[in-house]
């Protein structure tokens, strides 16, 4: 069985992300796609911005009384980390997996794929078995979640 990965950069837009992970869990139940179709969301943290760590900062120096300090500093930086990992550039990985007797079916869905809109304003690469960077890949969609 040949593996086929599929690279996007959907950038930072959640709004694009989220349209293009229903897309394919749409696509999975549709055409019963389970083991064949996957995908991986890889999102990069972005550096702390000066204004991150200056609200962090004047959080810890108040001093309220102890119970409402910490029900507020674990809401607060809840809030925060979850804005973080949101706003960070996100990379979709979307592996491929027919058998031999299906290339049909994986030609359709290497052209169909890139050619939908939240897929294909994230400048697609496909990534074969014989390309050299495809062990990077490999490595890469496995360590993720």
């Amino acid at each position: 069985m040949a593996h086929t990965y599929m690279l996007f950069d959907l950038g930072s837009d959640e709004e694009k992300v989220q349209q293009a992970r229903h897309k394919l869990e749409n696509w999975k139940q549709t055409f019963r796609l389970d083991k064949k179709l996957q995908y991986k969301l890889e999102r990069e943290q972005p550096e702390a911005t000066s204004e991150a760590v200056a609200k962090a900062e004047p959080a810890k120096a108040e001093k309220p009384t102890p119970a409402k300090a910490k029900a507020k500093s674990k809401s607060t930086s809840k809030s925060d980390e979850a804005e973080n990992e949101n706003s960070g550039p996100v990379k979709l990985f979307v592996r491929l997996y027919f058998s031999g007797h299906e290339k049909l079916s994986e030609q359709r869905w290497l052209d169909r794929i890139p050619a939908e809109e939240p897929f294909k304003s994230a400048s697609p690469k496909i990534i074969k078995e014989t390309e050299p960077e495809f062990a990077d890949v490999l490595k890469q969609f496995d360590t993720l979640e």
